[in-house]
């Protein structure tokens, strides 16, 4: 079995940009992923990515796989990690298709929607029931949708939905919506959307797709009528292969200034890491680092 220099686990900004700088580093690596672009992917309108004023997540996530390819980057595609573990100086990486050895890993593979764990979210997902608006919004022109969360992803998801469908309603079970303010002003100034505070979801029904939601509002029970439901509730890290690599009470990889962990030769960057912000451009900076890290590990050892 060839032994890298480095294998990287995921192709999200995280990952890609690590590629990247691998890729100059001229180091011997893989990129080993389920997907390429991970929540860039699904985000809606960017404002906030340097040197774009404007782009929507999937042009930026096209233009993050542009430079990798530009760079002849190997990647296996569709391989979903399943185990890493240190053997001697190797480390082992399992997917569900093969094992690779390498002398560093970063771990990059980000996070996943948090599901709503109610009656009728696994019958109707992909029925009528999703987690992206982003991918699934444009199917919902003209119909009465609701959004379930009140931080910046369900901000964003209402921002997009505003624009195509009939009535957008926002459940949210805080106080007040939280988020970016200047997203938050917006959204509010639709004439389309309702906004349903300290309310959350106990149910989601229909026959052979979506067609209503029941929410608990103030103590009592309503149902509101829907065609469409994105959950939008937060994100869980992907770190269910991770065993021996030390985690905080959130399952994120606990990181030091270098994106190392507690493994000599395992590093760790973006999304999937105890970084406090959950920024593009952060997972995007992470990524360099941990890959000058690894660049680094080699160097001495």
């Amino acid at each position: 079995m060839a032994i890298y220099d480095l294998i990287i686990i995921g192709a999200g900004p995280a990952g890609i940009t690590a590629a990247v700088y691998a890729a100059r580093k001229r180091m011997n690596f893989l990129v080993v992923t389920g997907d390429i672009g991970g929540q860039a992917a699904w985000s809606g309108d960017i404002e906030n990515y340097t040197g774009y004023q404007f782009i929507t997540g999937p042009e930026l996530a096209q233009k993050f796989e542009e430079h990798m390819r530009k760079n002849n980057i190997p990647v296996k595609e569709n391989e979903e990690a399943i185990g890493v573990e240190k053997l001697g100086e190797d480390i082992l990486v399992k997917t569900n298709k093969s094992e690779y050895r390498s002398k560093t890993v970063i771990i990059a593979s980000g996070k996943r929607s948090k599901e709503l764990g109610v009656p009728g979210e696994g019958k109707f997902k992909n029925r009528g029931l999703t987690y992206c608006a982003t991918c699934d919004g444009p199917l919902f022109v003209n119909k009465d949708v609701a959004v379930i969360g009140g931080g910046n992803s369900a901000l964003d998801a209402a921002m997009q939905l505003i624009k195509i469908a009939s009535k957008v309603y926002i459940i949210n079970n805080s106080e007040s919506l939280g988020g970016d303010l200047v997203v938050r002003q917006k959204i509010e100034a639709a004439g389309n959307l309702v906004i349903f505070n300290n309310s959350k979801v106990t149910a989601v029904l229909g026959d052979k797709m979506v067609n209503a939601i029941e929410i608990l509002r103030d103590g009592k029970e309503e149902r509101i009528l829907a065609q469409g439901v994105f959950v939008e509730i937060g994100l869980i890290p992907n770190t269910g292969f991770v065993i021996d690599i030390e985690k905080n009470g959130r399952g994120e990889i606990k990181i030091n200034d270098r994106n190392e962990t507690n493994i000599p030769g395992i590093f760790a960057a973006g999304d999937v890491t105890d970084v406090p912000e959950k920024q593009i451009i952060i997972a995007a900076g992470e990524g360099s680092k941990a890959s000058l890290s690894a660049f680094h590990y080699l160097a001495r050892h």
